[in-house]
């Protein structure tokens, strides 16, 4: 008797169940084991220790936007590879490798949506694509949707996820730090206001520029936030850091942002603070 044909043949008739180990999810913070659906519901903070983890770009845009109401610009806009630049790999494969993980061609979604609906231009950025990193295509997208803002008269939030500049695009991508500056300038002298919305992790470059620009920052709880790692700061100083360093609740303390909101509370939030600048520019 052939007993790996009748294993098989019992295989085939009683498949393993559909809940297979990708529907639990391993806190990283307190290790907590978590059915996915629990972790869902809660907007993906851990019900255990509220470990905020991190949401793609579609995922934030539900949180944040009215249902149904959020149009994506741009699109079409691609990265091309000005410097022909190769590291590891080449830039263009990893452009490749990032459109195909992601479904998108940039780290960054744009578009037009309402908030509790208050009109608004928001930008998200997702940090499974390299690492939200801000090059030339992301850098514009940002300007396109300050100007439409502009010509809509109505606020801009943005949702930073970045591990900064990308390398890549060398002084391309430095210059979009200065561009985007500028065009929240305008903003600013419009009188129209731009909330910064800090996840983690924003670093680099964009939280050297537009990140830190908002009429109100707001940071969801223990996000990383900085410029440089802390181990190149403690290499740079030569001094061991305060503990909590960089972390959203540690720049509140020191004046840096404005609010720490849990993300359930995030929406919410926003709202009243586009209504309360849409009030006063109404006066």
């Amino acid at each position: 008797m052939n007993f790996g044909n009748i294993f098989k043949s019992i295989r085939k008739e009683h498949p393993k169940p559909a809940e297979a180990p990708a529907h639990w999810i391993k806190c990283p913070k307190c290790n907590a084991l978590m059915y996915y659906k629990e972790i869902e519901a809660n907007h993906h903070v851990c019900p255990k220790c509220g470990y905020h983890m991190r949401l793609s770009a579609d995922q934030r845009i539900k949180l944040l936007a009215d249902e149904g109401s959020f149009t994506e610009h741009d699109s079409g806009l691609e990265p091309v590879d000005p410097l022909k630049f190769v590291d590891k790999k080449s830039y263009k494969k990893r452009l490749e490798e990032a459109k195909k993980k992601t479904g998108r061609t940039s780290s960054v979604v744009s578009g037009s949506c309402t908030i509790d609906s208050e009109p608004v231009e928001l930008v998200v950025f997702d940090f499974a694509f390299m690492g939200g990193s801000l090059g030339s295509v992301e850098g514009e997208k940002i300007v396109r949707a300050v100007n439409r803002a502009l010509e809509k008269r109505c606020g801009v939030v943005i949702v930073s996820a970045s591990g900064g500049a990308r390398m890549q695009e060398s002084t391309y991508s430095l210059m979009q730090m200065a561009k985007t500056s500028a065009a929240l300038a305008k903003l600013d002298e419009a009188g129209l206001p731009f909330i910064s919305i800090l996840t983690d992790p924003t670093m680099g470059g964009v939280s050297a520029s537009f990140a830190m620009l908002g009429d109100i920052i707001v940071a969801e709880p223990d996000a990383l936030i900085g410029f440089a790692g802390q181990r190149v700061i403690k290499q740079t100083i030569g001094a061991d850091l305060p503990e909590g360093f960089q972390r959203s609740e540690f720049l509140l303390e020191h004046g840096l942002i404005d609010k720490v909101v849990p993300r359930r509370k995030l929406k919410e939030s926003v709202a009243i603070l586009l209504k309360l600048f849409n009030n006063k520019g109404r006066e």
